[in-house]
């Protein structure tokens, strides 16, 4: 079954600007608390173009080309050079990178929302994350240790990350609500096949490190910057100057008032419980496998490569259907309720199942019900961004933390489930596993039926 390769969302910007979005006036703070309800803050926007669409689609295809591939197969081969007997480090390097993706991306999201450039707030954000993450696939190409290896790895997340953060923040800034389940699906699709074609091409140079590491990046690279040079933003330099930020500031800039934003609220809690439930599910798909079928880890190897292949169909269903219906009915929260039941029942089937069948299904609807959320769901968090004209990014950033936070915590939490009732033999609980991790992504589309300003 597919993992969203970044469960970070995903983002655009467009050739033909469209008007500034002027703020609507609305009573001060004081009020907004009195009254307790969410205020509209902008005027609609006007539709991209195709042009627009294509390239964000392009951009971020280029970048999970780039960025994803090392993740997949190119750290591992690198890594099993360096210390063929510690496949442990792997583990060590990624929770590095993604801790420091935790750290930095909320920080350059507010630096973003206040940069004051002729070439606008996100493309020098994107041009310098562009040399950044090519630099840094150099530097685990020829990495001599595996220090330097994992070094290389952070420098990526930072690099790449903000190249993929901004042009979520340019569809913030850019796309109207009748476009971005259209876009979300598109973009969906595009990041479950661009792994497929990074491993496709690293596989070809499994002994050249640095065509390994590189002929991906440049295409990721080629990609990225035929959206930088052809959609052009707004300057920046007449914009509002915002208060000076202080350390206390700027640090608090990491939390939301949820009373004043409920809708974001709900919506952060409803993506936080969905991919709680999907890292459950996902964390032990191999020993699960291997337990149902009676085999080792390292023969079920095939079938999960298998599922990985047919996932990708059922994901790009998912994700293109979820988002364009969505588009087309004008409604969210009933397609962010049907993909967690859908995943739901996804789990549920493979919890009770016993042969290979009853696994592949139960697989596959769990890939729907991914496509379909990750789909629509962002489509609805670009519905009910606070702050959209002055503090996109930073917002952005925040509801990144609805997915990070439960990738860390489900996999610490789950072997709790996992011993209870543990047989005399070791067998572990994956029936009731799979069972929380549905309860767990159905309550996630629950919640997002709180939501009142979007359908």
């Amino acid at each position: 079954m597919n993992h969203p390769a970044d469960p970070r969302s995903t983002a655009s910007s467009e050739p033909l600007i469209p008007a500034t979005a002027q703020a609507t006036p609305v009573p001060p703070a004081a009020d907004l608390n009195t009254f307790n309800v969410e205020i509209p803050r902008h005027e609609p926007l006007e539709r991209v173009s195709a042009k627009y669409i294509w390239l964000v689609v392009l951009a971020q295809f280029g970048v999970f080309v780039a960025f994803i591939t090392p993740l997949a197969i190119s750290l591992s081969i690198r890594l099993s050079e360096l210390a063929p007997d510690n496949q442990e480090f792997l583990g060590y390097i990624t929770g590095a990178g993604a801790l420091a993706a935790m750290i930095f991306t909320p920080f350059l999201g507010i630096a973003s929302d206040r940069t004051r450039t002729r070439f606008g707030r996100r493309r020098p954000y994107m041009i310098v994350g562009l040399a950044v993450g090519m630099v840094a696939l150099l530097v685990m190409a020829t990495a001599p240790s595996v220090l330097v290896l994992g070094a290389g790895w952070v420098l990526a997340q930072i690099g790449w990350g903000q190249v993929l953060n901004n042009i979520q923040f340019s569809m913030a800034d850019r796309l109207p609500e009748n476009q971005r389940g259209k876009v979300a699906g598109l973009t969906g699709f595009a990041t479950q096949v661009a792994p497929v074609l990074g491993v496709v091409l690293a596989g070809g140079f499994a002994t050249q490190p640095i065509l390994l590491f590189m002929v991906p990046g440049v295409v990721g690279f080629l990609l990225a910057v035929l959206f930088v040079l052809f959609i052009r933003e707004p300057d920046s330099r007449n914009m509002p100057r915002q208060a000076r930020l202080h350390v206390g500031t700027l640090l608090s800039k990491f939390l939301f008032n949820p009373r004043k934003h409920k809708d974001y609220a709900w919506n952060w809690l409803g993506r936080f419980l969905f991919y709680f439930g999907l890292t459950l599910n996902t964390t032990f798909t191999a020993f699960f496998f291997a337990e149902r079928l009676g085999v080792s880890v390292a023969e079920v190897a095939p079938t999960i490569a298998l599922l990985a292949v047919l996932g990708i169909g059922a994901t790009t269903i998912g994700a293109l259907g979820g988002g364009f219906l969505s588009d087309k009915l004008r409604r969210r929260r009933v397609f962010v309720l049907a993909s967690g039941v859908i995943f739901g029942a996804g789990a549920v089937t493979m919890a009770l199942s016993t042969d290979i069948v009853g696994l592949i299904i139960g697989s596959l609807l769990c890939s729907v019900g991914i496509g379909a959320f990750s789909a629509v769901d962002q489509a609805l968090v670009l519905d009910v961004l606070p702050e959209r004209e002055t503090d996109a990014g930073r917002f952005m950033s925040i509801i990144s933390f609805a997915t990070s936070i439960p990738q860390a915590l489900a996999p610490l939490i789950a072997p709790v489930f996992l011993a209870i009732g543990v047989t005399a033999a070791g067998d572990k609980n994956y029936v009731l596993l799979y069972i929380v991790a549905a309860i767990f992504t159905v309550a996630g589309g629950v919640v997002v039926l709180r939501i009142r300003g979007v359908k």
